[in-house]
C-alpha cells in the first residue's frame, strides 16, 4: 500500500514527535549516531532494495526524494557544489558506465536512474574512515555514519565509487525548510548520506521512499532470507548492480 507525500509527512511527523517525547530507550540513542531498536523493530540479516526502473517515473522519484530529504532534515542548497543529497538521479551512462555505448536504446539513454547509498557488503568507505565514524552494522549490513565521530576528512567520499555521500561545506540548518525534531540535524564539516531509514526500521516502519512510492517501484527486504519477497524477485527477474567489477557487492539492485 502506498500513501501520498502529504499524508506520509503528516503521519511521520506525528509518529516522530511521539517517539522523541517518549522514554529515552524508545528513541534509543545509546551512542551518538547509533540508534538502538525498539520492541517493534524490523529485523533482517542483510537489508537490501530492488529498484524497478520499468515502474519508476521521474515525478514519482521526485516525490520519494522530497519525502526522504524532508524527514531527514536534508538542506536545500541551490549552489551545485554545496548540495547535499541522500537520494538523487543520474542518467544511465553515469549509473552504469560499464554498460553504456553508442548503440544503447533511447529508452535507457534518456532515463534518469534513482540512486542512493548502496550499503555495500564490502564497503570501501568503512575501510577509508580513520575515526570509525563510518561503520557497517553487523546485525543487518546497513552502512551508517556517526556524525559525532566524523572529522570531515572526506576520505570516505574519495573511497566511495558511487558518489553517494555529501559534505556539509556550510552549516546546513539555515537551509532546512522545516526541521523535523525526530531526526538529528547535522553541522558544517561532516559527511552524510542515505541510511536505509534505519531510524524508521527501529520502530517497525519501512523506508520512507519505499512507503511513499506510488508505483511500487521499490521493494525492500531481507537479502539473507531465501523466502523473502526481494529474493523471489531477484530469482525471477534479470537485474544488475552498479560497478560489480569493483567487488563491493552493493545491496541495491536494479531492474530495467
Amino acid at each position: 500500500m502506498t500513501i501520498s507525500r502529504r499524508k506520509f509527512l503528516k503521519t511521520a511527523s506525528a509518529a516522530g514527535l511521539s517517539v522523541a517525547t517518549g522514554p529515552a530507550m524508545s528513541h534509543g540513542f545509546d551512542l551518538p549516531g547509533r540508534i538502538s531498536p525498539g520492541p517493534q523493530a524490523l529485523k533482517a540479516k542483510r537489508w537490501a532494495m530492488v529498484v524497478d526502473m520499468k515502474k519508476c517515473d521521474s515525478q514519482c522519484t521526485e516525490n520519494c526524494i522530497g519525502v526522504c530529504h524532508e524527514i531527514h532534515n536534508v538542506p536545500f542548497i541551490k549552489t551545485a557544489e554545496h548540495q547535499v543529497m541522500w537520494l538523487f538521479q543520474e542518467p544511465y551512462e553515469n549509473t552504469f558506465p560499464e554498460r553504456a555505448h553508442e548503440l544503447i536504446s533511447n529508452r535507457l539513454k534518456n532515463r534518469k536512474f534513482f540512486l542512493l547509498c548502496n550499503h555495500c557488503n564490502d564497503p570501501p568507505c568503512v575501510r577509508a574512515c580513520p575515526t570509525q565514524a563510518t561503520f557497517k552494522r553487523k546485525k543487518d549490513g546497513i552502512v551508517m555514519i556517526d556524525y559525532h565521530r566524523c572529522i570531515g576528512c572526506r576520505f570516505c567520499m574519495a573511497a566511495c565509487p558511487y558518489g553517494s555521500r555529501s559534505f556539509n561545506f556550510r552549516d546546513p540548518r539555515p537551509y532546512i525548510r522545516k526541521i523535523h525534531p525526530e531526526f538529528p540535524t547535522r553541522r558544517k564539516g561532516v559527511v552524510e548520506k542515505c541510511n536505509f531509514c534505519q531510524e524508521r526500521l527501529e520502530v517497525g516502519q519501512m523506508p520512507a521512499c519505499v512507503e511513499t512510492c506510488e508505483k511500487g517501484a521499490m521493494v525492500f527486504g531481507d537479502l539473507g532470507d531465501p523466502s523473502s519477497e526481494i529474493r523471489r524477485i531477484l530469482a525471477e527477474k534479470h537485474h544488475a548492480r552498479r560497478k560489480p567489477e569493483l567487488g563491493t557487492r552493493p545491496s541495491v539492485f536494479y531492474i530495467f
